[in-house]
């Protein structure tokens, strides 16, 4: 068994350092919809560095969450997908996507229609909840 295994408490300790962190759900969340280029996912997620993406990519691709295939082509072609495993996760995320929207709309606020380019089930999305522009509002 390897050795970074045998330290976790419990599976859910295990799955979060896995996917979890502030960028892996959501480039596994992008990459759901198929194969990516490195820049076509800084596109769909400007709030990530490029420093920082390469470096949640490294860890994905060495948990066997995601695949990297580089072209020998000038200049090089990286491309990114889901492998076996990530794609074992992508339920796990749209239980979170459905559980995170009833949590927004139930705080009174709406999802947003520019949230992200890839949107989760079409059930959870509203359209009287949709709005143009960002609104937000905190609890008091």
């Amino acid at each position: 068994m390897n050795q970074k295994l045998n330290g976790y408490h419990c599976p859910v300790e295990a799955a979060l350092v896995v996917i979890g962190g502030k960028w892996k759900a959501l480039i596994i969340w992008q990459l759901k919809s198929g194969t990516l280029r490195f820049t076509e996912l800084m596109d769909r997620l400007p709030m990530v560095t490029p420093r920082m993406m390469t470096k949640q990519l490294r860890e994905l691709e060495q948990d066997a969450v995601i695949t990297r295939t580089v072209y020998p082509e000038v200049p090089p072609r990286v491309e990114y997908a889901l492998a076996p495993l990530g794609k074992s996760v992508v339920p796990v995320l749209d239980s979170l996507c459905v559980w995170g929207a009833e949590y927004l709309t139930s705080h009174g606020c709406p999802i947003q229609k520019k949230t992200c380019k890839n949107q989760g089930p079409k059930s959870v999305l509203r359209e009287p909840d949709l709005q143009e522009e960002p609104v937000i509002k905190r609890r008091v």
